[in-house]
C-alpha cells in the first residue's frame, strides 16, 4: 500500500517533518497518521482511502468486522490501520524497509493499537511462505508497489493466484496509476471492478471474478 499524495501540512519533530494524515472512520476516526517527507513511499491520500472503503462496505458501517487483511507494500500503514478502525481482527503489514516498519509501529502505537496486527519487515516472497505456513485465510489482500515498479503488480498478483492465503471470497485490491493497467486475469485471479479517481485508480480481484458490466 504506497500511495504519494504529498500534503503540505506537516509538524516538526525535532530533526524529522512529519506529513499529516488522518484515519477516516470507525474506532480512531479523525486520528492523525504520519509519513516521513522524503520517504520513497506514497501514502494513502485520505481521499482514495475514503473511496476505497467505501467501495469496501457499500453503505455496511459493519462489513469489514472481523476481516482479516494482508497490507503488502504497506509504507505508512495508512490502509491496514483504516481497516483495524473499521473492525479487523487482524492485519499483517508487509514492506521491506526499516524505515516504514518502523513508522507503522510509530502509527499504531501513537492510536493506542496494541493487538489485532503483525509488523513484519521482509521480502514479498518470503513473508508470503511465512503467512502460508501459519495458514493465514486473508478475507482482504492489498497492495501497492512504487509506481515505478510495475513488474512487482503481475508478480505479485500471480504470487497471490497460486497462494494458500486467498480462498474463495477473498478481495485483492491493487492501486495503481490510471494511465497504467496491472493486468485483467493471474490464472484463477480475475479483475471484476475498477474505480479511478484523479490519476489514480483501483483494481479488485477475486478468484472467478466475473467483470461488472455496470462500471
Amino acid at each position: 500500500m504506497l500511495f504519494l499524495f504529498y500534503t503540505d501540512r506537516y509538524i516538526d519533530s525535532g530533526t524529522r517533518k512529519y506529513n499529516l494524515m488522518r484515519v477516516i472512520a470507525g474506532k480512531y476516526r479523525s486520528r492523525p497518521l504520519r509519513s516521513l517527507r522524503g520517504m520513497d513511499i506514497r501514502p494513502t491520500s485520505d481521499r482514495l482511502r475514503e473511496t476505497l472503503f467505501n467501495v469496501l462496505t457499500a453503505g455496511n458501517p459493519q462489513a469489514l468486522e472481523g476481516s482479516v487483511w494482508l497490507d503488502l507494500f504497506a509504507g505508512t500503514g495508512a490502509v491496514g490501520i483504516e481497516a483495524l478502525s473499521r473492525g479487523a481482527k487482524q492485519v499483517y503489514f508487509v514492506d521491506t524497509s526499516a524505515r516504514a516498519t518502523e513508522l507503522i509501529q510509530n502509527n499504531l502505537q501513537n492510536l493506542g493499537i496494541a493487538e489485532g496486527f503483525t509488523v513484519m519487515r521482509d521480502d514479498l516472497s518470503r513473508a508470503v511462505w511465512r503467512l502460508e505456513r501459519e495458514h493465514v485465510p486473508a478475507d482482504v489482500v492489498f497492495l501497492d508497489p512504487p509506481y515505478q515498479m510495475r513488474d512487482a503488480y503481475g508478480e505479485t498478483l500471480r504470487m497471490l493466484a497460486h497462494s494458500s492465503l486467498i480462498w474463495a471470497m477473498s478481495l485483492v485490491i491493487a492501486e495503481h496509476e490510471k494511465k497504467f493497467d496491472p493486468g485483467e486475469e493471474f490464472g484463477p485471479l480475475r479483475r471484476f471492478r475498477k474505480v479511478a479517481q484523479g490519476s489514480t485508480a483501483i483494481s479488485l480481484y477475486r478468484i472467478g471474478g466475473t467483470p461488472d458490466l455496470t462500471r
